[in-house]
């Protein structure tokens, strides 16, 4: 096992295990321990125990199903490749992942939460967890002797917790003003100062949390904020954070008479929610190997962008997992709709941000933000080590507006687009046999909301 595997796949910890009591001393108000894993869909899932248990999850792990990471997006089994009812749902066994116990909720806590990674019996990593799939890309970077360095922001919308006709969201009632929220007010500051109390709680958490979220922003849409996460030098940490940011925002979210929501396109007529992913290289002597004084990078750059471009339709099913999230590539929306790069330009779907030669970097702006962030991340490390193993040309970065440019060999639908990860070959020879499990997983989801009859239908045809 190399050392990036071995650091993400845990093992019995007796260390853990000493601070695990230790954390409980100097916690003593809590009572419950939530182990957590982030499921194919990147949602949090586990179970709940007695806080005296802590310790020994350290040193003896805990038994749970494979499958667990196998279900749908509602949390139901799906059997993918016969894994799950016909195998007889077997069990692997789970350790907390070091460094991300904390405690939850409000002084005096009285329960706190770990993130847990899934081993086989045999002790091998377990072959369809979505963090030990992005750490076998990542461990990859070493053959280019470069070590990836990356970040991402998550677009979201605050809703009323009361739905509209059919259940469907409606904005947020504004706390300082008492009216509902209605006006597009892009970086708005006064948006920021009427929700301080939501994003200052936030910050306070997430800071607990380890987790190093950053700016803040109002975004394009009544109720829709962006906040960014810091580079790190581990692709699979920046994920766990993004995947902790998530869950800190929607339990905020809760507190505060709202909640939050990640889903890609919740109204047809306003601007989506994206997952936006800035990406670099460290070089051997731990500099930025994209930095130039050209604008468009170093060539290395360059053949990052090509293999990006290269694995866009291969990927499309991870950076928009749900019929949903289709409905975000619309033109005009600075959201991309075809393979084009440029600088400083959010029509593109590869964006090379402006700044200084050592800031160089490249922004990919495809995914929507209900997309699990340790897959994209897989992906793209998929897509960046092809391009630059093969010297990939992008072309000539795009001036002016690209988001008027549909490209039909990109799959905008979920039908197509599970079609062409199934026959991928670039991202296949990174992923294995993950692909197929995640397209039948995902098929299987997809045929359970087609067996739906939305209400408009009714409403047309009956």
């Amino acid at each position: 096992m190399n050392s990036l595997n071995a650091m993400h796949h845990p093992q019995p910890d007796p260390k853990g295990a000493a601070s695990a009591k230790a954390f409980l001393d100097q916690h003593s108000g809590i009572t419950s321990i939530d182990a957590v894993f982030a499921d194919l869909s990147g949602t949090i899932r586990g179970k709940r125990m007695p806080a005296a248990d802590l310790p020994d999850l350290y040193l003896s792990g805990l038994n749970i199903p494979e499958t667990i990471y196998l279900l749908d997006v509602r949390g139901e089994m799906t059997d993918a490749l016969g894994r799950g009812f016909t195998d007889g749902d077997p069990d692997g066994v789970a350790f907390p992942v070091p460094g991300t116990l904390v405690p939850v909720g409000k002084p005096p806590f009285t329960r706190a939460q770990v993130l847990m990674s899934l081993s086989k019996l045999t002790g091998e990593p377990c072959d369809i967890e979505p963090r030990a799939v992005l750490a076998r890309v990542a461990s990859r970077m070493a053959e280019l002797k470069l070590n990836p360095i990356t970040a991402v922001e998550l677009e979201f919308y605050l809703i009323d917790p009361k739905r509209v006709g059919h259940g469907a969201p409606q904005p947020p009632i504004c706390p300082t003003t008492n009216e509902r929220e209605k006006a597009i007010s892009v970086y708005g500051i006064w948006d920021l100062d009427r929700y301080q109390a939501f994003l200052a709680d936030v910050a306070d958490e997430a800071a607990r949390w380890r987790v190093p979220a950053t700016a803040a922003t109002s975004e394009y849409a009544p109720g829709q904020f962006e906040i960014n996460l810091e580079h790190v030098d581990d692709p699979v940490t920046a994920c766990d954070h993004a995947i902790y940011l998530k869950q800190i925002i929607r339990n905020v979210a809760r507190a505060h008479g709202f909640e939050a929501s990640f889903m890609a396109k919740p109204y047809a007529d306003r601007a989506g929610s994206g997952m936006h992913v800035h990406m670099s290289v460290a070089g051997p002597d731990g500099k930025n190997a994209f930095a130039a004084a050209d604008p468009a990078g170093a060539p290395i750059l360059r053949h990052a962008v090509g293999g990006l471009q290269r694995i866009m339709h291969e990927a499309m099913a991870v950076f928009a997992p749900t019929p949903n999230a289709y409905r975000r590539f619309v033109p005009n929306l600075f959201v991309p709709v075809n393979r084009h790069w440029g600088i400083n330009n959010r029509s593109t779907g590869l964006r090379v941000p402006a700044g200084g030669p050592n800031s160089r970097r490249i922004e990919h702006r495809v995914s929507g933000a209900d997309a699990n962030p340790y897959l994209v991340m897989a992906a793209l490390l998929a897509g960046l080590h092809h391009g630059l193993a093969s010297k990939i040309d992008p072309g000539k970065p795009f001036e002016g507006n690209a988001s008027e440019l549909p490209d039909a060999s990109v799959p905008f639908n979920f039908p197509d687009a599970l079609a062409a990860m199934e026959k991928s070959s670039v991202l296949r020879s990174y992923w294995g046999s993950y692909v197929d499990v995640y397209v039948a997983t995902k098929r299987v989801e997809l045929e359970r909301f087609n067996a739906i009859i939305p209400p408009h239908e009714h409403d047309w045809y009956l």
